[in-house]
């Protein structure tokens, strides 16, 4: 079985929603035309990447440039990643619709890993990865950013998908197709990304798991990496057979691993030199709150809480603490319940 993804390299207008709608439409017949499953957009190509985005130039999810995209995805029997600014539950949220051949809307996934470090510090985050079946290839989305960090893909990988799809718009591209390359490798899923075209731009990629053959030799995981200036379709075929074969029997992706080390991942604590202006964490945020203490503190190591990381046993694991926290709420919620109904069944017997 062969996955043939479509790769649109193409800058869309800001703003211009029709004449970015009629670009998708003419890619999607070309496309069709060469037998392509699905059709890979670069990031936010029906409003354009705009930023500042506000919530009022954002499409709804029921907005007709979205139906009528699933129309076509239809007559051309062909899927097609759509992405959008949308309309979050307050602001915009940076998403991917995955459309199947029949034209029915998949998945919805919004970006999560925004770059909050920029004027997309404004845009509503999404809340978890998703993998969808289309048409018997489990798929996952990253969007640009999200490919920075390793957990998205493993999450994804995780979650059963086969192939990544990853629409994306930014420039110095060069570490990052690295980066896609080895996310290929370690999870053992094949990966397309669609960039759109300029100067230290483009670069539109492939990358397929298959990083040795059955004898150790080792093989070239690429696929394809178009230039930077070039505009058009670009076409990766995925040997779904000999990639379901690998995954079968090599060591990477979730064989071997040791969770039980893995805890200080959820450990939300931030220190230097990763502070960031804007970056919210438990350590960071009480740190800049306790900035003025100079006088030695018992929460701290040597006194200094503006200086000095807290102990290890202050904040090690905060994020689970509060999930437990929840738990037993809810546990004692239900106990006081179990208690009340056993004390007004008894006030109701007769003495």
């Amino acid at each position: 079985m062969t996955f043939k993804v479509a790769i649109l390299q193409a800058r869309s207008e800001n703003a211009n929603i029709s004449k970015n709608v009629d670009i998708i439409h003419h890619a999607m017949k070309k496309a069709s035309i060469n037998n392509a499953d699905i059709l890979l957009l670069p990031e936010c190509f029906i409003t354009g990447y705009d930023l500042p985005m506000t919530y009022e130039k954002s499409i709804s999810d029921d907005n007709e440039v979205i139906q009528n995209i699933c129309a076509l995805a239809k007559e051309y029997h062909m899927g097609v990643v759509l992405t959008s600014f949308t309309k979050g539950e307050r602001k915009p949220q940076n998403t991917a619709f995955v459309i199947s051949k029949q034209g029915n809307i998949l998945m919805k996934y919004s970006k999560v890993h925004t770059c909050d470090f920029a004027d997309e510090k404004e845009v509503e985050e999404g809340k978890e990865f998703k993998v969808c079946n289309f048409d018997g290839v489990k798929i996952g989305i990253m969007i640009c950013y999200d490919r920075e960090y390793p957990e998205s893909a493993r999450i994804l990988m995780m979650k059963g998908a086969e192939i990544i799809l990853v629409p994306n718009d930014c420039g110095s591209m060069k570490p990052r197709l690295q980066a896609l390359s080895t996310r290929a490798y370690e999870n053992m899923v094949g990966i397309a990304m669609a960039n759109p075209n300029g100067v230290n731009a483009g670069c539109s990629c492939a990358y397929s798991p298959i990083c040795w053959d059955e004898n150790g030799e080792c093989v070239d995981n690429t696929i394809l990496v178009a230039d930077d200036c070039s505009e058009g379709i670009f076409y990766a075929e995925f040997d779904m057979d000999k990639i379901r074969e690998y995954r079968g029997r090599e060591m990477m992706g979730n064989t071997f691993r040791k969770v039980g080390a893995y805890a200080e991942l959820l450990n939300p604590a931030i220190h230097e030199p990763f502070i960031r202006e804007g970056q919210e964490s438990v350590y960071s945020f009480r740190n800049r709150a306790n900035s003025s203490l100079t006088k030695r503190n018992p929460l701290t190591e040597t006194g200094n809480f503006g200086k000095e990381k807290p102990p290890l046993w202050l904040y090690p694991y905060t994020a689970e603490y509060i999930v437990l926290g929840q738990h037993l709420l809810l546990l004692y919620k239900k106990l006081f319940t179990f208690r009340y109904l056993q004390i007004q069944t008894i006030l109701r017997q007769p003495h």
